[in-house]
């Protein structure tokens, strides 16, 4: 399945905001990735005519199977690559914006890694802390 990066980050942004707000629209999205209105509106019609979301008579946004599942990949992989950042000792607000970078370019096999690291505890305590 391939799929640009930007669109991978607006599937990313309506599953992160519906989680927030229950109900998505458009201007939501503006506003949350301060991107221009057009900019977001021409976003969301090729999201819509490739199947990866709809919209109701409201204006209201849903993710559909294909849309759920990439920006569920992509949400597991920024919050489990800022963590993983964090226990490095970067801090959080680098670690995110650093996740943001990574998450699109690792590949499958070195995530999966990094995932099966963070569950087995790996860490080493960091200098003066004991």
């Amino acid at each position: 399945m391939q799929i640009h990066e930007s669109a991978e980050d607006y599937l990313e942004t309506i599953l992160i905001l519906k989680n927030k707000l229950g109900m998505v629209r458009s201007i939501d999205i503006v506003h949350e990735l301060h991107y221009s209105k057009p900019s977001v509106s021409v976003a969301m019609k090729a999201l819509r005519k490739n199947g990866y979301i709809e919209m109701d008579a409201d204006g209201y946004l849903s993710l559909l199977p294909p849309g759920q599942e990439i920006a569920q990949r992509i949400y597991t992989r920024h919050c489990t690559l800022s963590l993983f950042l964090e226990k490095l000792g970067v801090d959080p607000e680098t670690a995110a914006a650093d996740a943001c970078k990574i998450e699109h370019d690792l590949s499958d096999e070195s995530f999966s890694k990094i995932q099966a690291f963070m569950q087995n505890g790996l860490f080493l305590p960091q200098k003066g802390s004991d």
